[in-house]
């Protein structure tokens, strides 16, 4: 059974607080805090009115691509639980999680076994590993079935333009599933309707 569900791409407090007040509430979910090309991108002095809440037991992450020390002391006391690391190295890392006291995701972005086989470099550091695709925030999809090999008893988490009627086939994989583009319109906001429905079906399986 899969470990749970991070809805990423929050940019709005009624979608945070839809998602929040939902009787079937997500594992976590993820801010996108200083990737300026992301339309999900959510500026500083927003995003920390819109994540100064309760946050009902789900787990608050923040998006970071290649953050420089000046963004992580900016938001280092903002109300987070993860720091989800884009393009940093393993000695990075462990920096950044010692000295801002954060759990991490690292995510690595995949298109051959080569990219797959590098979550051994964080394996004890990072508390996830995220295998994404090279897209960004672009929603691009990867071949799922690198992933055949990385061992069951690594924390890991799983996102590639991964769609709602994608779910059921997953079910069975032992990752945390991250869900962003599939739940948005076709003017790149989070659509409720789609959320409701992931949401129950996640509850449903």
């Amino acid at each position: 059974m899969n470990k749970g569900l991070k809805i990423c791409g929050v940019s709005d407090p009624e979608t945070l607080n839809y998602i929040l007040n939902h009787d079937h509430r997500p594992t976590m979910i993820g801010f996108i805090t200083n990737y300026e090309k992301s339309r999900r991108f959510v500026k500083y002095e927003k995003l920390k009115d819109l994540v100064n809440v309760d946050k009902k037991d789900v787990y608050f992450t923040s998006v970071l691509v290649s953050p420089t020390d000046e963004i992580l002391e900016k938001i280092k006391n903002l109300n987070f639980d993860y720091y989800q690391l884009y393009d940093v190295s393993p000695e990075r890392t462990k920096e950044i999680k010692l000295k801002f006291k954060k759990k991490i995701i690292t995510a690595l972005t995949i298109s051959n076994k080569d990219d797959v086989v590098k979550y051994k470099d964080y394996s004890k550091i990072a508390d996830i590993i995220l295998f994404d695709s090279k897209g960004y925030h672009n929603s691009q999809s990867f071949d799922h079935n690198l992933l055949r090999d990385v061992p069951n008893e690594l924390n890991k988490m799983i996102a590639g333009n991964i769609q709602i009627d994608d779910i059921p086939s997953l079910k069975s994989k032992d990752f945390i599933i991250d869900i962003s583009g599939a739940l948005e319109d076709r003017n790149g906001k989070k659509d409720i309707n789609k959320i409701d429905k992931l949401l129950n079906l996640i509850k449903k399986l």
